[in-house]
């Protein structure tokens, strides 16, 4: 099999690349949906309810998506054609029951069954607990705590607001708030979970497990009386703290969990509907709803600067110029989001002078490492906005870590030990060194004279985190076919030769996982722990994203005219539709690997155009 430029190549490339530019939004925006799991709609309800903001249309717009993410057993899971969740399955539940739906509406019956044997929410993670406790189906008393004299420890202690990742922190601080007031919001009981409060769960007979439930206790105790030295000033104190985090779109770092529990968390406070900080926030969300027929869903988070990036990489990489008109807005638009000022990454990198870009369209307290690494790269191939790129690739060797990789947002942010606290089991907590982050860094330092030693500690960061069968774990994106296909390129971009030993063994193991139609898949369960993760190791149903990413890895271990090249490549081109673009339904994007997976609505066209183009180049 063969693909021959001129032919099926050009025609797929022409017809993405026309497609793309039809996508553009006004303003030169390129933004798909970001779309994620049923417990973000579930919780968009409960969260109205709490506010009593909630009203029929919304009620009946959440209920129709729940009913449209239940799977065929009657149950729900964290992405397309996943395994059964028990937080998806009891949140969904508690909002079809808050909904008006009876314990026993046989559409339910099997949720309640599931949850049950599962030790209904004694038995669910902190998060839904605190969901329940708020609605009064759960006692405060019985959710991990968070003191909130948290504030009055300094960035350089053990323990303080900022060994959590930007994500957790931000959630962190309001929900410390939370805590203390322990607000609840009864609904009328034939609409509550009672049937679901089967007590706590058993205790654990761990060492460590009885040690924390110990101080936890004590905690929850102190918590609750009525003399608290030094709470006062703290509760204030935190306060501040979190207004001062409100981006301008109403929003706390543009996503959902510090979102609703900041807004909670201040009218705890005593803040208000007219309160600014708390109408700017609810305005807020009318953006993130999405309208999908009756069914409405609300966004987790959105990815216009993200998304825009990679248009245009892919654009640049299928031949255009910032000539074109769609192209030149794009780099307007992403050189006007450019961010100058310092967040909460300068805590612990006083001497680094700002530079780059968030994910979302206001959130410039958190820079973000992977954004500014794909846009500089962008925007250096399109040889656009030089100072700005300077300025992103300083920041970025500012932001490197000792071990030589990048993280997302912080610099060594990996206290592991967090995972071992109760409060800690909902997913990421930590912002670590990924290869995946690494690799996209890389590949643009590379390119770039004065950052040699940066780039020579980024590829033995890489080449350590090699794992001996030749992949590379993907920490944003599903899994080791992203991680390999990100690692690759930036090796090349590095100069590792093609008979390098690295390289070839990470071109054996995608030829190894390449699907016998030619294109590449993995399921999100190679997430899992043990035998079940390693079993769907590189493995799945093939993808037009994970194929582009298996093709690039091909291209960049210059494979670019072998048959695997050819093969994906005919993958993408005969699944192609005929206006141009692909169909993807699974989930091939990452919040926190196993705990939340992301359906990116745009990855299905950008990164096919992506290794589509390059292959292009490779071959001509």
């Amino acid at each position: 099999m063969s693909i021959a430029v001129g032919s099926q190549l050009d025609r797929a490339v022409e017809l993405g690349v026309n497609r793309l530019l039809e996508l553009q939004r006004p303003g030169g925006w390129w933004v798909g949906e970001l779309e994620s799991n049923v417990t973000i709609t579930a919780q968009h309800l409960l969260f109205h309810e709490f506010m009593r903001t909630r009203d029929e249309n919304l009620t009946w717009g959440i209920v129709d998506e729940l009913l449209a993410r239940q799977r065929p057993d009657g149950l729900w899971s964290i992405y397309h054609g996943g395994e059964p969740d028990l937080p998806a399955t009891l949140e969904s539940y508690a909002a079809l029951r808050l909904a008006g739906f009876s314990q026993s509406d046989p559409r339910l019956a099997a949720a309640r069954r599931f949850c049950e044997e599962r030790g209904g929410i004694g038995g669910a993670r902190q998060f839904t607990r605190m969901w329940m406790a708020l609605l009064g189906v759960w006692p405060w008393e019985e959710v991990a705590q968070l003191p909130v004299e948290l504030v009055y420890l300094p960035p350089w202690a053990p323990v303080s607001l900022y060994t959590f990742a930007c994500w957790a922190r931000q959630t962190v601080a309001a929900l410390s708030i939370v805590m203390h007031y322990r607000p609840v919001r009864r609904i009328p009981r034939e609409r509550a979970i009672h049937e679901l409060d089967l007590g706590p769960r058993p205790p654990s007979t761990k060492l460590s497990d009885r040690l924390w439930g110990v101080g936890n206790g004590a905690l929850s105790r102190y918590m609750g009386q009525s003399f608290q030295p030094g709470r006062e000033r703290a509760l204030a104190l935190m306060e501040r703290w979190v207004i001062d985090r409100q981006e301008l779109d109403g929003s706390w770092g543009g996503i959902q969990p510090p979102w609703v529990w900041s807004i909670i968390a201040l009218v705890c406070r005593g803040h208000g509907p007219d309160s600014p900080y708390v109408r700017r926030g609810l305005d807020g969300w009318k953006r993130f709803m999405v309208e999908d027929g009756d069914r409405l869903r609300p966004e987790a988070c959105q990815s216009p600067v993200w998304d825009g990036g990679l248009a245009l990489l892919g654009l640049e990489a299928c031949g255009l110029t910032p000539d074109v008109p769609e192209v030149g807005r794009g780099v307007e638009r992403i050189l006007a989001e450019e961010v100058r000022t310092r967040g909460d990454w300068a805590i612990r990198c006083p001497g680094v002078t700002p530079g780059g870009w968030a994910f979302e369209y206001d959130n410039d307290n958190y820079a973000d490492i992977d954004d500014t690494a794909v846009i500089g790269l962008a925007l250096d191939e399109l040889g656009v906005g030089r100072d700005a790129v300077d300025r992103a690739c300083r920041w970025l060797a500012g932001m490197q870590c000792s071990n030589g990789g990048w993280g997302a947002f912080d610099v060594e942010n990996d206290a592991e030990w967090l995972y071992s606290l109760p409060f800690c089991d909902f997913g990421a907590v930590i912002d670590p060194p990924s290869a995946d982050v690494t690799a996209h860094v890389v590949e643009l330092l590379a390119r770039k004279p004065g950052y040699e030693e940066n780039v020579r500690r980024g590829v033995e960061y890489l080449l350590r985190e090699q794992d001996e069968d030749g992949a590379w774990w993907g920490r944003w994106g599903v899994n080791y076919v992203y991680g390999t296909g990100a690692a690759l390129p930036a090796l090349a971009a590095a100069g590792l030769a093609r008979d390098h030993a690295v390289v070839r063994r990470a071109v054996a193991w995608l030829l190894d996982h390449q699907n016998e139609d030619g294109g590449f898949g993995e399921d999100c369960r190679s997430y899992n722990s043990g035998e079940e993760g390693l079993a769907w190791r590189g493995r799945g149903v093939s993808t037009p994203s994970q194929t582009a990413w298996g093709l690039l890895g091909l291209v960049a271990g210059e494979e670019a005219r072998s048959p695997a090249a050819a093969r994906a490549a005919a993958w993408l081109c005969e699944s192609q539709r005929p206006d141009g673009d692909w169909d993807e339904e699974h989930f091939t994007g990452t919040g926190f690997p196993r705990d939340f997976l992301i359906r990116y609505h745009l990855y299905r066209i950008v990164w096919p155009l992506l290794a589509l183009g390059r292959l292009r180049r490779a071959l001509a």
